[in-house]
């Protein structure tokens, strides 16, 4: 291990671009670096510290603080430093200049420190893979573990192309909001322009969040509470818990209840607010609920803003005005002008419409297109031009309607999804009746009454009628597979055991106590054809999963909350799924269960329709409900069932009328284009199918001599065997199942989905960039015409980093390879990667070093040639990168200037915020500067 002292030089391996750093501090286990080029601290952990050390040698030229040049003669070691003599002077390393220019690659060559010419070659190939990835137009959209959906896909490229983009996500239950907002999140995260996220959600929904950006997109977020909280006080930075992690999950209410946590979140600086289920956040022009008011102060010190709710405007215009003004409080500043915004967005509504689905405007309708476009423009469409007209849609959907803040996508609007088909199975026992309802109502007792539970609970699953119920209609089905959802972990416990014992059956669990990976392995079972049949869920422990290969699903109790039992449902009934959903209902005549069967359906329909403002309805018949299932089964208790259940209907016919009416079918056609997210599609799907990754990976794994177990068609175990390195921290120590296929991976969550975003493959490349892993190679090369030397260099074209600005979309650090002869000339067209590839063959360096005139003279100057070369050809690059970028961003910048015209959505500083990123990219772009990243010197014979 290095000793470590001030003034010290060193490079960063993995960030070369930052150019020769100087050590400034150092501690027992940290060091600090600051780089004067890129004008950058980094603070590293000793144990792993990145870090080469720079030692020049006789022969090298160096400068000093006053910028005098030295040629060193001779290196000698005092205190830690190097002291470099020249001829008549010497220079300390803690006096040393700008020597950047001075140290790099060619002098581990010179040194006769190489690689084989498959380390040289596997750099090549990694500097080509993390261009081509970075430049993707799809980048941070191929990896999640998702379904590819046309709607969701369009919203968050749409979205995430915005600068600290501050949206409303209102799509209706089960068509993926969740999905969307981390879609949103991963891209911003991997390109760059956020690192400092919060997710605020309910108590209840915590896990979940946990669960599904995790399992679907690799990411992971720590879960803040008190205990947590407390843990971290005394070692966070600023004595701060909330700076002590980038990505924090915490709920809500946790941050309504505690003005200390509170006070910690606002000063801890944030680039994207999350906050789910915002339809919670009660606000009225009189009343502003504690929620809501942590949720405002927040909104104001993050950049982004995401708010997720299923319920917008239809439930309540003023709550829907609240949290628009979260979004923007100086756009939505007053009521009364909203309310007169939005009558004019029916009237755009309805020519859309019309112009969509070719039908005549009347005169009026024509006068307001008119008012808005040229007449020129207008004939065209009204001549029948195809493209004319989409251009004029196009543009009163970005001009004239709510879209730019708010999105939402409706069932009524998307095709295929299946049908629900309510199974009621009314259940009763010959003898001992009584003693069976009361039975379950204490079970039912128990079920609402979580926080009160008592350490043993006992069940009668043995004899219980459910049970036997269930034995039967698993004969019955067979081999279907049936998922199974009851309240608790100790109700899957003792019904596995049950069933178990009555039956020689299959039966897989799933509970909150088990870990992620045991939930993965239960999950992967149920799944194969030959594997359980049921799968046994408690409430918290199915959350952030899906089941969408099952159609069988049993409620075994029901939850008293309409929103729960859409929950449980959506298991199955969400987009993906391909075949009708049979919910069956085994219920107790005369217990608590029956009366709560008998409200969701006949009230709500609940079982067989999806249902909107659940929160709503409970809020108004919650306690009603709980009352009459607490009481016993006697006449009046039925006679308030009956007027609980005809007032629920009303309330509930009243609702999806009021919903069907509120639909802003403006909103919708601006929320789903359909032209920009097929291609979207198309692209992921071409990266899908495209074996580059896996032929890569492979090349990666053999070359660390990681064992790979082909165990199906693209999917493998992956075992690090004996590699040490802590660079492949996503590979557990037992080993890891993957696979490429994105279908196999939406059925097996036990496998995880490599692509190019996935963590594996960026520590792949980071282990072969950072290590220096064939930066110097050497070999004789076979089959050539002539013979002769010949210098190979990979050169990077890069730009200094900056966190939020995105300049990989336009100028991402970009590979140059040069390959020149002994005379300097470029070569490189004679000799393709390839060919090298297969004809080089490792030999001995040393006896080269030897020949001082190839070392001094003749290899420096072809480098200095290829160099030129290198120079000459990034400038164009420059010139390309520069001109995408104005093209991109003046049409962003034109478009947004015609859309505040016409359209009071748009905040201000979006456009001065483009226009700064402008100047700032082409800044960027304009100083990025060509690095030699890698010499291979090669014999031809």
């Amino acid at each position: 291990m290095d000793v470590f002292y001030p003034n010290q030089r060193y490079t960063s391996k993995g960030e070369p671009e930052l150019g020769i750093g100087i050590l400034t501090e150092t501690s027992n286990r940290q060091v600090k670096i600051y780089f004067p080029l890129s004008n950058e601290y980094r603070v590293y952990a000793i144990e792993s510290a990145p870090l080469r050390r720079v030692i020049f040698k006789p022969g090298d030229t160096i400068v000093d603080l006053d910028k005098q040049s030295m040629l060193i003669e001779r290196v000698e070691m005092e205190n830690g430093l190097y002291i470099y003599y020249g001829k008549d002077n010497k220079i300390s390393e803690a006096e040393l200049g700008d020597v950047t220019a001075n140290y790099g690659v060619d002098d581990r060559l010179f040194m006769g420190d190489v690689d084989s010419p498959r380390s040289f070659a596997l750099r090549r190939e990694t500097l080509e893979h993390e261009y081509n990835r970075r430049i993707s137009p799809v980048y941070g959209f191929v990896g999640g573990r998702i379904d590819l959906i046309p709607h969701q896909l369009y919203i968050a490229h749409e979205v995430s192309s915005r600068y600290a983009p501050r949206v409303l996500l209102s799509d209706q239950v089960g068509l993926g909001k969740t999905i969307e907002a981390c879609l949103i999140i991963h891209r911003l995260l991997l390109s760059g322009r956020i690192s400092r996220v919060l997710i605020l959600v309910p108590e209840s929904l915590v896990h979940q969040w946990f669960v599904e950006v995790l399992r679907k997109f690799n990411m992971w977020f720590n879960i803040f509470d008190e205990p947590r909280c407390e843990a971290l006080d005394d070692g966070a930075p600023e004595g701060n818990s909330f700076l002590a992690n980038q990505l924090i999950i915490c709920s809500t209410e946790f941050l309504a209840t505690s003005e200390k946590r509170t006070r910690q979140a606002l000063t801890a600086s944030w680039d994207m607010l999350v906050v789910d289920e915002a339809h919670h956040l009660e606000w009225s022009l009189d009343k502003v609920s504690p929620e809501y008011a942590v949720v405002e102060l927040l909104s104001k010190v993050a950049k982004g803003l995401l708010l997720l709710t299923a319920t917008p405007e239809q439930l309540g215009i003023e709550s829907h005005f609240a949290r628009l003004r979260l979004l923007d409080p100086n756009r939505y500043d007053n009521y009364e002008d909203f309310i007169n915004e939005s009558k004019d967005h029916k009237n755009i509504a309805t020519i859309v419409e019309k112009l969509d689905l070719n039908k005549a405007l009347n005169s009026k309708e024509t006068k307001v297109l008119e008012s808005l476009f040229s007449k020129e423009r207008i004939q065209s469409v009204l001549k029948g031009d195809e493209l004319a007209k989409d251009n004029l849609i196009e543009d009163l959907l970005d001009q004239h309607g709510p879209g730019r803040v708010l999105f939402r996508n409706t069932r009524s609007a998307m095709s295929d999804f299946p049908k629900r088909k309510a199974h009621l199975i009314p259940l009763e026992v010959k003898e001992d009746q009584s003693i069976w309802v009361e039975r379950l109502t204490k079970e039912f007792v128990r079920d609402i009454n979580t926080e009160n539970l008592i350490e043993e609970q006992d069940f009668w699953f043995k004899d219980d009628p459910r049970v036997l119920w269930v034995l039967n209609v698993l004969k019955e089905i067979s081999p279907d597979k049936t998922l199974l959802i009851c309240k608790s972990k100790e109700k899957v416990l003792a019904l596995e055991e049950a069933l178990t014992k009555r039956a020689n059956l299959n039966v897989a669990v799933f509970h909150e106590d088990l870990t992620i990976v045991q939930r993965d392995k239960n999950a992967a079972w149920f799944t194969e054809t030959d594997g359980a049949q049921i799968l046994l869920c408690s409430e918290i422990g199915s959350e952030g999963r899906n089941f969408q290969f099952a159609n069988h699903l049993i409620l075994f109790d029901l939850p008293l909350h309409p929103e729960l039992l859409e929950q449980r449902i959506g298991r199955l009934d969400r987009i993906g799924q391909t075949k009708d959903i049979n919910i069956y209902i085994p219920y107790l005549l005369e217990s608590p269960q029956h009366k709560l069967v008998r409200w969701f359906h006949e009230g709500l329909n609940a079982f067989e329709k999806n249902i909107e403002g659940g929160y709503e309805v409970f809020k108004l018949f919650g306690a009603r409900l709980l009352k009459i299932c607490n009481s016993p089964a006697i006449k009046e208790a039925d006679s308030e069932l009956e007027a609980l259940i005809a007032d629920t209907a009303v309330f509930q016919n009243k609702l999806q009328e009021k919903l069907s009416k509120g639909r802003d079918k403006l909103l919708e056609m601006n929320s789903f284009r359909p032209k920009v997210s097929y291609e979207i599609i198309k692209q992921i799907k071409q990266e899908d199918r495209d074996k580059t990754l896996e032929t890569y990976l492979t090349k990666v794994f053999r070359y660390f001599k990681m064992e790979m177990e082909d165990l199906a068609y693209r999917t493998y175990f992956i075992h690090p065997a004996s590699v040490t390195t802590e660079a492949f921290s996503s590979i557990p120590r037992e080993g890891i199942g993957v696979t490429f296929d994105r279908n196999h991976a939406l059925s097996r969550e036990d496998l995880s989905f490599l692509s190019w975003d996935h963590p594996i493959t960026t520590e792949c490349i980071d282990m072969v960039v950072t290590s220096g892993i064939g930066s110097a190679s050497f070999g004789i090369l076979r089959n050539s015409n002539s013979p002769g030397l010949l210098l190979e260099l990979l050169y990077v074209l890069e730009t200094s980093s900056k966190q939020g600005v995105f300049v990989d979309r336009f100028l991402p650090n970009t590979p140059i390879r040069i390959v020149v002869d002994i005379n300097g000339n470029e070569v490189t067209d004679n000799y393709l990667a390839d060919f090298i590839d297969k004809n080089l063959t490792a030999g001995q360096i040393e006896p080269l070093l030897d020949n001082e005139a190839l070392v001094e003279t003749i290899l420096p100057k072809m480098m200095m040639a290829a160099t030129k070369i290198a120079e000459t050809q990034s400038l164009k690059k420059k010139e390309k990168g520069l001109q995408k970028m104005n093209i991109t961003l003046n049409h962003e910048i034109e478009r947004l200037r015609a859309l505040k015209e016409n359209n009071n959505n748009i905040r201000p500083e979006e456009i001065q915020t483009a226009l700064d990123e402008q100047e700032e990219l082409s800044v960027l772009i304009k100083n990025a500067r060509v690095r030699m990243d890698a010499v291979q010197l090669i014999i031809k014979e």
